[in-house]
């Protein structure tokens, strides 16, 4: 057999190419047909010999962002052995390319920083952003973004932000299997208000202050447009925008172009997921519960509305929906006297007199379910989780804030404050954790079982919108793969060694919604699944002969 002379780079390019790069792994014939014969040590590893080796050398680092950076050189070189450990490994190796390892190489991006992936666009860069973005090599077929104002919980992370783009199509490859060859990351460098980073001598980004107003939409809408001319069918994903700007950006794009905002629409169904779990061991409904948001930004009313959106297509009206969730920000309860509302938390400003701090609001409402999504740890304290232990017998208590540090409370804090009853779900991972001779397994509220499904079922598909009824099918989706099993150890999601099959199934329930709302612009099949599979990437090495 023969290697088409146009199929692919030869020689050192190849060994440079991190898509099409095998190391070690590269055959005797394929090291003779490409240009490789001396390039490379003679003896020829196997993909599993070659995982080993890098599994051997990561886990003897002293700690996570050592393990961190060891996986990101590896992306750098070898794309697919990359992906064979993270996919063969997940449940190790996914807190260390995202949450919580992610947070703390965003603070620490410059210092560790060894070659670009992705692209930054800065302010400086107006009126040329389509000519830029054609110097990315490839057609790209999903675009995950972000200003880096709002980096998890850590706030104003500027161009070190680019971590969680590139950590999130990682996990589009590694949960849903897209494929990275149409992945892009994507930094928008406004400048940071991060002091520390402006006199950092080690900072990747802009040494100015954050751009606001107008200069900042018209940069935006350019970059939208450019994006939509040079990759016409591209997904765009916002990512980590701040409050002031995520839910006007999503609001203005969301009926233009195929987009979304995932801290607002795939935290909130990842949420919604873990609560419809939550309610099958309660025997309860949602109109049976009141919720109580610690937090009021785009988590905490992304979550609401599709607890809202989730009741309505039971029959339930609106505004009666909306009864059942309450807000406290900063300033105390969210109620309807209190003036210079937000826009996003106005529909749950309820007649109600104020009430000053979380632990009493809990008092007063008497909820049946608490969400933290404020990114303030620790504030899930004793006297608030006693509180829910006295009254619900088995109240739902969602840490949801993450890195680490800002989780509401730990899971062993969780299951000792409610006797062992809570319901819990963690925005951070937690190790499951022996109480009463049984051991609790808390499973982690990540996106990360949402997004990259949506994005799979929109590619395939062909979508040209993704609308919050597509977040409430995979809500549900994710929902129907929780087991008895899972939930008599306290497991209110699947184990992420299943997220693959999961991923599958709700990128199929999104394109039935794409095609029976008149948005896939792809003829639809007679099998689905297949459709969906057929957009599988897979991590083994290819054959180039």
């Amino acid at each position: 057999m023969k290697i088409s002379p146009n199929a692919i780079e030869h020689g050192v390019k190849l060994l440079a190419d991190p898509l099409r790069n095998k190391g070690t792994a590269f055959t005797e014939v394929e090291r003779d047909a490409l240009g490789l014969r001396g390039l490379l040590p003679p003896h020829i590893h196997t993909q599993d010999e070659q995982m080993s080796r890098f599994l051997e050398h990561m886990r003897k680092l002293p700690d996570a962002l050592e393990k961190f950076v060891a996986l990101s050189a590896l992306h750098d070189r070898n794309e697919a052995l990359f992906f064979r450990v993270v996919c063969d490994h997940v449940d190790e190796i996914m807190p260390l390319i995202y949450t919580p390892t992610v947070g703390l190489a965003c603070q620490r991006f410059g210092h560790i920083f060894q070659r670009p992936r992705g692209m930054f666009i800065s302010i400086n860069d107006r009126g040329r952003i389509a000519d830029i973005l054609r110097n990315w090599p490839r057609k790209a077929g999903i675009i995950v973004v972000t200003d880096g104002e709002r980096i998890l919980g850590l706030g104003d992370q500027g161009a070190n932000g680019m971590g969680i783009p590139v950590g999130k199509l990682s996990l589009y490859t590694a949960c849903a299997g897209i494929d990275p060859a149409i992945c892009l990351p994507i930094t928008l460098d406004m400048g940071t208000n991060n002091e520390g980073l402006l006199a950092d001598p080690y900072y990747v980004g802009l040494r100015r202050r954050r751009v606001t107003g107008s200069a900042y939409d018209e940069l935006v809408d350019e970059f939208i447009t450019a994006a939509r001319e040079v990759f016409p069918d591209v997904i765009i994903q916002f990512e980590d925008f701040a409050n002031h700007n995520a839910f006007r950006l999503l609001e203005k794009y969301r009926n233009k172009i195929c987009t979304f905002n995932d801290d607002i629409q795939g935290t909130a169904a990842v949420a919604l997921a873990g609560v419809l779990s939550a309610l099958r061991v309660k025997g309860t409904t949602l109109s049976d519960e009141k919720f109580l948001f610690l937090g009021a930004g785009e988590a905490a009313t992304g979550i609401a509305d599709l607890i809202v959106a989730a009741m309505e297509a039971q029959g339930i009206a609106t505004e009666e929906a909306r009864q059942h969730c309450w807000l406290v920000d900063s300033k105390g309860l969210v109620v309807k006297s209190r003036e210079g509302l937000a826009a996003q938390k106005q529909p749950y400003a309820h007649d109600h007199a104020g009430v000053a701090d979380f632990l009493s609001a809990v008092n007063t409402l008497k909820p049946t379910a608490i969400i933290g999504v404020a990114a303030v740890g620790g504030t899930f304290t004793p006297e608030v989780l006693r509180a829910m232990a006295d009254i619900n017998a088995r109240p739902i208590v969602f840490a949801l804030s993450n890195p680490t540090s800002k989780a509401e409370c730990t899971a062993e804090e969780a299951y000792v404050g409610t006797d062992g009853r809570a319901l819990f779900a963690c925005g951070s991972p937690f190790a499951p954790v022996p109480f009463q001779g049984k051991t609790l397994v808390p499973r982690q509220g990540n996106n990360a079982y949402i997004f990259p499904g949506v994005g799979l079922g929109a590619i395939a598909c062909g979508a040209t919108r993704i609308t919050d009824e597509m977040f409430l099918a995979a809500a549900q989706t994710l929902a129907d793969y929780v087991t008895p099993a899972d939930l008599d150890q306290g497991a209110l999601l699947p184990p992420l060694t299943n997220i693959r099959e999961v991923s599958a199934h709700i990128a199929v329930a999104v394109a039935e919604v794409a095609f029976e709302r008149g948005l896939a612009s792809r003829s639809r099949p007679e099998n689905m699944l297949e459709l969906v599979k057929a957009h599988v990437y897979d991590p083994h090495y290819p054959a180039y002969i």
